[in-house]
């Protein structure tokens, strides 16, 4: 390898551009290759990777347990703040039961 000192400014560009053209194609390959490892290691348990990705995705925010009186698509899970049609309705005397699913 050349001492970088000795190089011009147009050889210095195209080190850098084939360096990060060559890291490029090591993180394809490592990419690769930590698909199949974890594509092994899901088979060995009875799974597929795409199985295993599903499954770990986020929890829901849990089920409904209020819904709006007045418009059913509005909902609460009872977790959280309550909804504003949910203080407007007990403002106006409803129970939490008035409005439980």
């Amino acid at each position: 390898m050349e001492n970088l000192e000795n190089m011009s400014r147009e050889e210095l560009q195209k080190l850098i551009s084939d360096a990060q053209k060559a890291l490029k194609t090591v993180d394809a390959r490592r990419m690769a290759e930590a698909k199949r490892a974890a594509e092994l290691a899901a088979k060995e348990y009875g799974f597929s990777l795409e199985d295993v990705v599903q499954a770990g995705g986020k929890s829901t925010k849990g089920s409904p347990k209020y819904a709006n009186p007045m418009d059913p698509s509005q909902t609460w899970t009872g977790r959280g703040r309550k909804p504003n049609w949910l203080i407007e309705a007990l403002d106006q005397g409803k129970s939490l039961d008035d409005m439980a699913l």
